[in-house]
């Protein structure tokens, strides 16, 4: 097996891993799990995972020096924890599909972010792309109301959406210098610090093995293993490459509510994915064939 075809594998797997937060999310909520629990459990299991996965493997990745690790504070403090509960809460009122579609949106308020901030120029094909992806978004909030979500779900999702927008200037300004997976892995340990301060583990032990399951399945699969095949992925192949199989996520959420929590998928949800999918594929196929780097999948 060629090095091209097993970097498409992991960056396939990364992105199926990352689709399936808001499925398992929604799981854990059914159980009664708080937001702020699923979320210590996630980040917790994960920077546990990461370290102990580096320290056998790559022990440079957790080298780093105090000006990586103010960095990575500032992104797992002060904006990581914010976005993620806006989006673990966000699953207690709308669907699942819903929810991931909206955070699908990022790449036009990067980009208009960019451009106001840093005057980053818009060409015709970014606006073709995020014209797609304006009317795909578009069609999901159409298809929102029309099935009467909660207005609180909507703003919870669209505000997830905006703080990982900010999230993404700030990273791209401050990896400058900077090993990626280093910054990944403090970041992740950084968040599982605040959630595990407000929202300390205690109740681990008393929850049945299918809750803890759950609980370690957080940890793994979104964060740990979908970090991991992501970089993975990079090395073999790009950061151009890789970025294409993002398009596996919203596509993976979709599918997975469906299957593993019977909601149901419209018409007009399905027109709107697609939308999504054409406005997220485009820059990448483009700046593919032009040989630079595209940016990496979302959360």
């Amino acid at each position: 097996m060629g090095q091209g075809f097993k970097g498409f594998i992991y960056a396939a797997l990364s992105a199926v891993c990352f689709g399936l937060l808001a499925v398992l999310g929604k799981l854990a909520l059914a159980r009664g799990f708080a937001p702020t629990e699923i979320l210590q459990y996630r980040f917790g299991f994960a920077s546990l995972m990461l370290l102990g996965w580096f320290a056998l493997t790559d022990r440079s990745v957790l080298r780093a020096r105090p000006r990586t690790l103010l960095k990575a504070a500032f992104l797992g403090i002060g904006l990581y924890p914010v976005q993620s509960f806006c989006f673990m809460s966000a699953l207690k009122y709308i669907p699942a599909a819903t929810t991931s579609l909206i955070l699908y949106f990022y790449p036009v308020a990067v980009t208009l972010l960019s451009a106001l901030l840093y005057k980053t120029r818009v060409d015709r094909f970014v606006a073709l792309s995020l014209a797609f992806l304006v009317a795909g978004c578009a069609l999901v909030f159409f298809d929102a109301f029309l099935r009467s979500s909660s207005q609180t779900g909507l703003v919870l999702a669209a505000t997830s959406m905006l703080i990982f927008s900010l999230y993404l200037l700030c990273l791209e300004h401050l990896l400058k210098g900077e090993n990626p997976r280093t910054i990944s892995v403090y970041v992740v340990v950084a968040t599982a610090l605040v959630y595990t301060l407000t929202a300390p583990p205690t109740r681990f032990a008393d929850l049945d093995l299918a809750g803890q399951a759950l609980g370690v399945l957080l940890g793994l699969v979104p964060t740990a293993l979908a970090v991991t095949l992501l970089y993975r992925a990079v090395e073999l192949v790009g950061s151009a490459k890789a970025s294409i199989c993002s398009t596996l996520e919203p596509i993976t959420t979709v599918l997975a509510s469906a299957l593993v929590l019977g909601e149901a998928i419209v018409p007009v949800q399905v027109a709107g994915m697609a939308l999504i999918l054409v406005g997220i594929a485009l820059p990448n196929l483009r700046l593919l064939r032009l040989g630079k780097p595209a940016g990496l999948t979302a959360d």
